[in-house]
């Protein structure tokens, strides 16, 4: 498997054969992308070169937020547990980066020996040096959600006065390390806390470019009643506005992730909803790791591609001899128009160019004659690998989907599980998401849960003039049609409520048919399969093993 990664295999003896993505991943960046990188002086501008543990690490989750927007208590609310170095406070109280990651022992590892951890991805972090160090530490404990994921605490944003005083490090070069390698990045706003200080606002402006891993989550939202929380979620997407420059609306999660009871509950099942998609969102991430990391890789080659033509452009312009410095500075000047020219020449499009700003800050300290020239062989092997490579490795992600573990039911299993996610709260309590709610409502009760609203169900029957105990097709059609649901919708109900496929509908079809389109009129969703305790007890002999289907043929 991925015997072509070698290129000519009939010029090699010993073939490597690649089994997962991110094997392949690894191998292309080192042979093909990775010369380029180093030949134009790629790490000095931008993104250092990416070790083995970035192509193998599980994903991870950054949380980002001002102080007291309970970002480690959102933390805890997740892994049900305590980590070494937490401290929860409405002060500024974590003062660090902390990667919270799995061991089979608690402990803490402090940021000095954590970047000389062959093993671990954060070796490139040391090129911010002792002051961040100092800062950065990973706390380990055996939790079953860290099996999965690896989740990183950030030191509260400042705002005000404090937010003036200096770090010691670059704390939004830190951030922005982080936003190119982690699956999912959260912003946690505070439904008291809405104003987004001038540090807030330049970190999020360092997650530019990884916006489809932005997720929002205003939180502590139970402390506000409804009304209120209504005009909270206006204001934050007022100032979100101001701050993320695309026309999109950003995914905002309403939620109070803490286990305290709630302030105002008129929004309880509000928060259910919000907090199930939010999980539904994490849990898929190691599911859908290796397309992130290729995704990223290609973001990177492109980026890649474009510094080389900047450089080389630099260095075509300069002087062999006298005027180096003078038309150093006239260039970084000019870097804008050296740009437009360069998107002309190759067709390249705008946005795939680095921040003029910043790339001219980082130019100021290069001596542009030690600059090479552009070598067409080594962006040919970058063109090849994106157009050929890249599409081979896409192709083969689905495999490895359909090689991940089914559930039961033939669906893909949870993949982060443990703590906050567990899967048994759900299956084994009436507090799981959706108990008792819906389809699901009765399914505990001995009584067929459909007969408590029969009794208008009936009168209805017999008014359309059943024969022989029967309502035809047409005649269902024409009652059903009234509840105003498309066709597809009732097509669904039809499905499922005529039992025993013979296209007309007896006294207890007709009520299952109008129970289920009640529960659609109501907003929950037709289940996919009957269930069992939705089955009239008349017809539970006939279906002891199979229960109706929307899958099933119309034979």
């Amino acid at each position: 498997m991925f015997s072509w990664l070698g290129g000519d295999s009939s010029k090699k003896k010993n073939k490597e054969v690649l089994d997962t993505v991110s094997e392949g991943l690894r191998k292309i960046y080192k042979q093909k992308l990775l010369p380029l990188e180093e030949y134009h002086k790629f790490h000095d501008f931008h993104s250092p070169a990416l070790d083995d543990p970035d192509f193998d690490a599980k994903p991870m989750i950054l949380l980002v937020g001002q102080y007291s927007t309970g970002k480690t208590t959102f933390i805890r609310y997740l892994l049900e547990s305590d980590f070494p170095g937490i401290r929860i406070g409405p002060e500024p109280t974590t003062d660090r980066f902390i990667a919270v990651m799995h061991a089979d022992e608690e402990g803490s590892i402090p940021g000095n020996a954590l970047v000389v951890d062959a093993k671990k991805q954060f070796r490139a972090l040391s090129g911010f040096g002792n002051a961040f160090l100092n800062r950065f530490q990973c706390s380990t404990l055996p939790n079953q959600v860290l099996e999965s994921v690896t989740i990183v605490d950030t030191p509260g944003i400042l705002s005000g006065e404090k937010q003036r005083i200096d770090r010691g490090y670059n704390f939004t070069g830190v951030l922005e390390w982080f936003a190119e390698r982690v699956d999912r990045i959260i912003l946690l706003f505070d439904a008291h806390k809405l104003d987004i200080s001038d540090e807030f606002k330049r970190c999020i402006e360092a997650l530019a470019g990884n916006e489809d891993k932005i997720r929002i989550v205003l939180n502590k939202s139970d402390m506000v009643d409804h009304q209120q929380l209504m005009r909270v979620y206006g204001a934050l997407m007022w100032s979100l506005g101001k701050v993320f420059k695309t026309p999109e609306v950003s995914r905002v999660y309403l939620g109070s992730f803490w286990d305290h009871p709630l302030h105002y509950d008129i929004n309880r099942r509000l928060f259910q909803d919000e907090q199930h998609d939010l999980f539904q969102d994490l849990q898929a991430l190691p599911r859908n790791a290796a397309l992130r990391k290729l995704n990223d890789l290609i973001k990177r080659a492109r980026l890649a591609k474009v510094h080389a033509y900047i450089i080389a452009e630099l260095r075509k312009q300069m002087p062999s001899m006298i005027g180096k410095e003078k038309k150093k500075k006239e260039l970084i000047q000019n870097l804008d128009k050296i740009y437009e020219q360069l998107q002309r020449e190759h067709n390249i499009s705008p946005g795939d160019f680095p921040d003029v700003n910043k790339m001219r800050e980082r130019l100021q300290n290069q001596d542009f004659s030690k600059f090479n020239p552009l070598k067409p062989k080594l962006l040919e092997v970058v063109d090849g690998m994106l157009a050929t490579d890249i599409a081979r490795l896409m192709a083969q992600i689905p495999k490895e989907e359909a090689a991940a573990p089914t559930g039961a039911n033939g669906s893909s299993e949870p993949a982060v599980r443990g703590g906050a996610f567990s899967q048994t709260t759900e299956a084994e309590t009436p507090f799981g998401f959706g108990r008792g709610e819906g389809f699901d409502k009765g399914a505990d009760e001995s009584e067929w849960i459909v007969s408590r609203e029969r009794n208008t169900a009936d009168a209805t029957f017999e008014s359309l003039g059943p024969v022989n105990g029967y309502l035809s097709g047409r005649v269902a059609k024409e009652h059903m049609v009234k509840s105003k649901l498309p066709n597809s919708v009732l097509g669904k109900v039809w499905k499922l409520a005529d039992i025993d496929k013979d296209g007309q509908l007896d006294a207890d079809e007709f009520a299952l048919a109008n129970y289920l389109i009640n529960l659609k009129l109501e907003g929950h969703e037709i289940p996919v399969e009957l269930p069992k305790h939705l089955i009239p007890p008349s017809k539970r002999d006939v279906q002891d093993t199979v229960y109706p289907s929307l899958n099933d043929s119309d034979e």
